[in-house]
């Protein structure tokens, strides 16, 4: 017995010293984010990790009135304050702004992964039950302050991307696309959810985005991956790592674009009409790969997920081959970075933040988990060309930052960024539960 005890011992005292080990020497990075970054960023060696490197900052939120750093010509200021995990946001046409108060839904599966997703998501802030609400956000005076608020929806599954067409507001849940009827000036919903197609839901990437496509007739779906790189088998991926095409009359549906890990925030390029979407790679190739990417996406497109990435670099990780994909696997127009968490995409049209930020995308990056150091925690600007593509040698511009304080801990990580009425940038933060507000200094003339 004695003897069995000594050997439990020992095995404790081997798994301590093999996860001290590896806290104190994960993966570090050995380029600077920046380099990472724009058209042609620098794609070095994959250094394969079977244990993924955990560096996430600690949350702390919002203190004794602190609040983000806005670029120079540019000030910020709180939209809403005193919400429950605000995620996604939609302009209204009255001018009205909903907000999706959202989070994962309960993951199944315990043991040493059900332990370590459980650990990162209280460390990153996100370890709360999801609200399940969509709350409306009214500034009627003007003054750059939501004054009104009101519970407009409730009921839902994980809500996230949420767009109105032809007078139903569709909302993408989870596990579902739903709708219900919406009249200008609407405060409240009370009819019941309307099922327009079921969505696969579980694993990992729950969150689904929505936007209408070009034709005024269907809708764009953004579906990720339930696993890092269908280390799960390929069959649990259906229909997952897509941007799905809905026809909400008929209630059907297909595969718009494949191969994208994890697309979220998607918009129409005003310049060229043309869909695009920021992208989540993979993870545990280190932390210089892979960069996470904002692209234009065609029908038929594939960017290689899992069996590549950046446009035919193989990862040797994924246990099937398909060699005829390499050669197919479209190489994203524009990296933003390692692991930098993009989420939110908005084109700057009708932003009156002056000519700086005239024509681009503004870029909402959640932040990493899994990079040493870390990276994102800030919104960007991506400025285009005449084109309708970034311009060659651009870098991302830093909008709003400050998201880290001094100590490296997270006072709030954005999400979804939209436009407001008046030409502002509406910012989510998830985890400091606000909406922030950007706009130009009184010294920068609007456009």
């Amino acid at each position: 017995m004695r003897k069995h005890i000594l050997i439990v011992l020992g095995l404790i005292v081997l798994v301590i010293i093999a996860g001290v080990t590896y806290v104190g020497w994960p993966d570090t990075a050995q380029l600077p984010a920046d380099q990472v970054t724009g058209r042609r960023p620098t794609i070095s060696d994959p250094r394969i990790q079977t244990i993924p490197t955990v560096k996430v900052a600690d949350v702390v939120g919002w203190r004794d009135g602190a609040a983000p750093v806005a670029a120079a010509g540019l000030k910020v200021q709180p939209f809403a304050t005193d919400l429950d995990h605000p995620r996604w946001l939609y302009r209204l046409p009255n001018g009205d702004v909903l907000v999706a108060e959202s989070n994962s839904p309960p993951r199944k599966g315990g043991g040493i992964h059900g332990f370590v997703m459980k650990l990162l998501m209280g460390k990153a802030g996100a370890g709360v039950p999801s609200a399940n609400r969509i709350t409306l956000l009214r500034d009627a005076d003007g003054d750059g302050v939501a004054e009104t608020r009101s519970v407009f929806m409730t009921g839902l599954n994980s809500p996230m991307g949420m767009t109105l067409m032809n007078g139903m507001l569709y909302v993408a849940n989870t596990d579902a696309l739903v709708r219900v009827p919406y009249s200008d000036g609407m405060t409240k919903v009370t009819a019941k959810p309307e099922l327009v197609v079921k969505l696969n839901g579980g694993g990992n990437h729950w969150a689904r985005t929505l936007i209408p496509n070009t034709d005024g007739k269907t809708l764009l779906v953004g579906v990720g991956s339930s696993s890092n790189i269908a280390e799960n088998g390929i069959d649990a991926e259906k229909y997952r790592a897509n941007i799905l095409q809905v026809w909400p009359k008929e209630k059907t549906y297909r595969v718009f674009a494949a191969g994208l890990r994890n697309p979220q925030g998607m918009a129409i390029n005003p310049q060229s009409n043309r869909l695009w979407t920021v992208v989540n790679e993979r993870d545990m190739l280190g932390s210089d790969l892979v960069p996470d990417y904002l692209t234009q996406v065609e029908f038929g497109d594939n960017f290689g997920w899992p069996w590549y990435y950046w446009g035919g670099y193989p990862d040797t990780r994924v246990e099937q081959d398909n060699p005829q994909l390499q050669q197919y696997s479209k190489r994203p127009d524009y990296a933003l970075g390692p692991h930098v968490a993009a989420l939110g995409l908005a084109f700057s049209a009708d932003a009156k933040l002056g000519g700086r930020f005239a024509n681009g995308a503004f870029v909402g990056e959640h932040g990493s988990w899994n990079r040493k150091p870390v990276a994102g925690y800030k919104v960007v600007f991506v400025p285009f060309a005449a084109g309708g593509f970034p311009a060659e040698n651009a870098k991302p511009i830093d909008v709003l930052s400050g998201f880290l304080d001094k100590d490296g801990k997270a006072q709030g990580r954005p999400v979804g960024v939209a436009t407001d009425k008046a030409g502002a940038l509406l910012v989510a933060d998830d985890v400091g539960n606000r909406v922030w507000r950007v706009s130009a200094a009184e010294k920068v003339a609007a456009r």
